[in-house]
């Protein structure tokens, strides 16, 4: 299959057709490689929140999970008047 080349702002780009893009699934992301002089482009199928749990956990063990505001401050517990 030949695909032209279009300008895309400062950069160039491909139009994919549709029949392609419904076949193979493609959503809002490619993977690109490039092989010698080849161009592969891969379908990247992620899941809502699939790489959550490692991330959080990589966040505890450095530390970067503590919270950078107080979850109570010193007047919360006093009584409100009306």
């Amino acid at each position: 299959m030949t695909v032209s080349v279009v300008p895309v702002g400062n950069s160039r780009g491909i139009r994919l057709p549709k029949n392609l893009i419904t076949e193979l699934n493609i959503g809002r992301t490619l993977q690109l490689e490039r092989q010698g002089d080849s161009i592969i482009l891969t379908p990247v199928h992620e899941k809502p929140r699939e790489n959550w749990e490692a991330a959080f956990a990589s966040m505890h063990e450095t530390g970067g999970d503590t919270l950078l505001v107080p979850d109570v401050f010193v007047d919360e517990n006093s009584d409100w008047e009306w």
